[in-house]
C-alpha cells in the first residue's frame, strides 16, 4: 500500500484510522502499523480506550475542533474515528484543511454498513443519517411508507426521544431496531414498534434502523399544502408555488435568494430539493415564521434568514444560482439584481399588482425571458350549488441572466 495518494510528492503525516467496537482485533495490519508509527494519537475517549492508548492519547476538545491536530504538523499523528472516517466522521473535517498528500486513511466498516449487514438490507436503498448532531426533523423528508432509514444517535436516551417524535408525526406504527455497540462484544439488537417503545436501558454507541409505517410522509413534488406552513396569509399559494419552483428549477447544492420571503415556503421547498436558501424578509414577525418553518421541515441548516430590506440585504450574500422576487419588486431592485447576479443565474419574479405587471412587461421586452399569466379558480359553495371563485391573477417573469 502506498504511503501517499497517487500523484502526490508529499509524505503523509496524518493517518486517519477507522476503528470499531471490536477494538484492535478488528484493525487490519496496515491500520495497526499506522497506529504503531504515530508519535501522537487523537481520538474520542472511547476510541482511545478501544485502541489501548494510555496517557499519551489526546482526546478531542469539546466543542469539537481539528485545530489541535493541525498544530502537530511535522510530527507523525494518528487520528482514531468510528468506522468509515468519511461518513459522518472527522475525516472530512481534516481533509478540508489539508493538502491531499498530508493524510492517508484506513477505513473500517461504518455503523451503517454493520446495521445493513445485520438486517440484510440493501444499503443503496436506505437513507443514512447522522442524527447525533442534527434535529430529528432532518429525517422528515425521508419518511414515507415502507421506506427504510438508519440513523446514528447521540446517546441512549435519544432512542426513546426519536420513537416519541416518530409517533407524534404519525409514524407510530414504524418498526424500530435499536442497535447498540455494533461489531463489538456488547452488541445488542432489539426491535419494537415506535408507539410502544419502552426500552429504558439503551446505551451508546447506538444506531436506529427504521421501517416507516403510518403517515404518508411528504410528497416529493413541489407545492406542499399551505396549511403545513406557519404564515400570516403572506404565502405563495400551493399551485403558484409549484409553478414558481418549476421555473426556479432547484438542483442539489445550488443557492437561492428568496426576496420578500413572507412565510419562507419557497425557500423551504428549495431546501427540501437539496439546495441552500437565503430568505430575505424585512418584517421581524414574518422572519420568525420562516425560522419556524425551516425548523419544522428539518432544513434550518440550509436556510438562512436575513431580516433586512433588499437590495441592501444582498450585499454580503454568496452569489446565487437562482433568485425569486415574490414581494416588493420594483425597477430599482431588478436593475440591482441584473447588475449583481452572475451570468447564467435564473431570475423569477411574480407580480400581483398592475404596476408590477407593467414593469415585467417592459423588462421582458428589454431583457428577454418568458412571461406567464396564471389564473386559478377554486370551487366553493353557492347556496345549494357550487361555483368558481377566481384568485388574483399572477404574472410571472422567468429569465436567465
Amino acid at each position: 500500500m502506498s504511503d501517499s495518494p497517487a500523484g502526490s510528492a508529499t509524505r503523509p503525516w496524518i493517518r486517519i484510522i477507522g476503528i470499531g467496537e471490536d477494538g484492535l482485533t478488528g484493525l487490519s495490519q496496515s491500520s495497526r502499523d499506522a497506529l504503531a508509527q504515530a508519535d501522537i494519537v487523537f481520538g474520542g475517549p472511547r476510541h482511545l480506550k478501544l485502541a489501548g492508548i494510555g496517557a499519551g492519547g489526546r482526546p478531542w476538545p469539546v466543542p469539537f475542533s481539528v485545530d489541535p491536530v493541525l498544530e502537530c504538523r511535522g510530527r507523525q499523528v494518528a487520528v482514531l474515528v468510528s468506522g468509515d472516517p468519511f461518513w459522518h466522521g472527522a475525516g472530512g473535517s481534516l481533509a478540508a484543511r489539508l493538502s491531499p498528500g498530508e493524510w492517508i486513511a484506513f477505513p473500517a466498516p461504518s455503523s451503517f454498513s454493520l446495521a445493513a449487514a445485520r438486517l440484510g438490507w440493501r444499503l443503496e436503498e436506505v437513507s443514512c443519517l447522522g442524527l447525533h448532531a442534527a434535529p430529528f426533523e432532518t429525517l422528515l423528508p425521508h419518511l414515507t411508507r415502507a421506506r427504510r432509514a438508519i440513523c446514528l444517535l447521540r446517546d441512549g436516551a435519544a432512542a426513546g426521544d426519536l420513537a416519541r417524535w416518530l409517533t407524534h408525526k404519525g409514524f407510530g406504527a414504524s418498526s424500530l431496531s435499536v442497535m447498540e455497540a455494533l461489531g463489538g462484544p456488547s452488541e445488542r439488537i432489539r426491535t419494537t414498534p415506535a408507539a410502544s417503545f419502552d426500552l429504558a436501558d439503551v446505551a451508546a454507541p447506538v444506531a436506529m434502523a427504521i421501517v416507516a409505517a403510518g403517515a404518508a410522509g411528504l410528497p416529493r413534488t413541489p407545492g406542499l399544502p399551505d396549511e403545513v406552513f406557519v404564515h400570516d396569509g403572506q404565502i405563495t399559494k400551493s399551485p403558484i408555488r409549484a409553478l414558481t419552483l418549476s421555473a426556479l428549477a432547484p438542483r442539489p447544492g445550488e443557492t437561492l435568494w428568496d426576496i420578500g420571503a413572507g412565510s419562507g415556503s419557497i425557500s423551504v421547498e428549495w431546501c427540501l430539493a437539496g439546495g441552500n436558501a437565503f430568505a430575505i424578509e424585512a418584517r421581524a414577525d414574518r422572519a420568525e415564521n420562516i425560522r419556524s418553518n425551516a425548523a419544522a421541515f428539518g432544513v434550518a441548516h440550509r436556510l438562512t434568514v436575513v431580516t433586512q430590506e433588499a437590495p441592501a440585504a444582498l450585499e454580503k450574500l454568496p452569489s446565487p444560482d437562482a433568485v425569486f422576487v415574490g414581494g416588493g419588486g420594483g425597477q430599482s431592485l431588478i436593475d440591482t439584481l441584473w447588475s449583481t447576479i452572475p451570468a447564467g443565474s435564473r431570475l423569477v419574479v411574480n407580480a400581483v399588482t398592475l404596476e408590477t405587471e407593467a414593469l415585467l412587461l417592459l423588462e421582458q421586452k428589454r431583457r428577454g425571458g418568458d412571461l406567464l399569466r396564471i389564473e386559478l379558480s377554486r370551487e366553493t359553495p353557492l347556496g345549494k350549488m357550487r361555483s368558481w371563485v377566481p384568485s388574483r391573477p399572477v404574472v410571472q417573469w422567468n429569465v436567465v441572466r
